[in-house]
């Protein structure tokens, strides 16, 4: 599996940022990606030291246009910590 196939994109909310500040990231994965690979692609791609790798299931929810129910997508969070004499992920070009 290619590093790209493996972190989808960052997940950029409002507690997620807040942990910047804390070298933790988060990102989406693939589904069947365990935490040794998303440690491995998160250095290959950005060039970074990984201190520890969280990984959690999301499950899909239950969304209504009209009278039509349906589920959106199951998905995968990774939120790694990066270590303290790593450099900074820049999401956000400046």
């Amino acid at each position: 599996m290619n590093a790209r196939d493996i972190v989808l994109r960052p997940v950029v909310t409002e507690q997620s940022m807040a942990m910047m500040d804390d070298k933790k990231y988060t990102f989406d994965v693939a589904v069947d990606a365990n935490k040794i690979q998303v440690r491995q692609a998160i250095t290959e791609i950005f060039d970074v030291k990984v201190a520890s790798v969280n990984i959690m299931n999301v499950k899909g929810h239950k969304k209504r246009v009209g009278r039509y129910e349906g589920m959106t997508k199951k998905r995968r969070k990774a939120i790694v910590t990066l270590t303290e004499d790593s450099k900074e992920i820049k999401i956000f070009e400046d």
